[in-house]
């Protein structure tokens, strides 16, 4: 079996809330190769660590972000959404996957880029999400490292393809089998999966030659991949 990428899904959420810098730097300690991480704006285009649209799930506030300032974000949940600014000062040397939920608009995903770029960080940043946001990702910044996110196994338009020009295709982990692994690889693209949290579905993976697993546990990711023996580790 070859080597694998370890990606945090939203950090080490198990132990530390998801999406915090706590979150991140306990799953880097633990071994990931990279954190994964969603971003969107607030009502005054500040882009932050949140993968809902409200703050109803993790901080008990039911109000929608968009309708939030950064200074009323801060406040209502004690400095514990981080911008990702500071998001990627925390994770500094370490690989950063910004996930785009909903349906972000062109404003936003420049936004996004533009951060990522005043920081400094675009040879350790990678983006992924559905087609319109990687188009925009694309248009934003013509050298980004794009996972394309595929919801279903049909093969993706070759124009869209050529448009969004993605490194890796990312799909839900119960839709890759050896037929989808082999096709993505002649196809010339790496294969990235999300999110098994199981030892038996991390062991099928593996086994399917799959390029990089995003998962909720990743101790347990790298403790089957270093069992394994492969030396070394794939950059995302």
């Amino acid at each position: 079996m070859q080597n694998v990428t370890a990606v945090a899904h939203r950090g080490d959420p198990y132990r530390v809330r998801e999406n915090t810098l706590a979150s991140l730097r306990s799953a880097l300690h633990r071994g990931a190769d990279a954190v994964e991480v969603d971003v969107r704006l607030t009502r005054d285009g500040v882009p932050v660590l949140l993968h809902d649209d409200t703050l109803k799930r993790l901080w008990g506030h039911d109000r929608p972000l968009r309708s939030l300032s950064w200074e009323e974000v801060r406040g209502v949940t004690g400095d514990g959404v981080p911008t990702l600014f500071d998001a990627l000062a925390a994770t500094d040397g370490g690989r950063m996957m910004i996930d785009l939920p909903g349906a972000p608009d062109v404003h936003a995903v420049r936004r996004v880029v533009d951060t990522v770029r005043e920081r400094g960080a675009q040879g350790r940043v990678l983006y992924c999400a559905g087609a319109p946001a990687m188009l925009a990702v694309r248009a934003a910044d013509p050298s980004a490292e794009i996972a394309l996110t595929r919801t279903t196994v049909a093969p993706a338009r070759a124009g869209l393809l050529e448009a969004i020009r993605p490194r890796w295709l990312n799909y839900r982990f119960g839709l890759v089998d050896r037929a989808l692994a082999d096709r993505v690889h002649h196809a010339g693209y790496l294969l990235s999966v999300w999110t098994p949290d199981t030892r038996r579905s991390m062991r099928r993976l593996l086994a399917l030659g799959v390029d990089s697993i995003t998962t909720n546990r990743i101790d347990v990711l790298c403790a089957l991949r270093d069992a394994g023996g492969r030396p070394g580790r794939r950059s995302p």
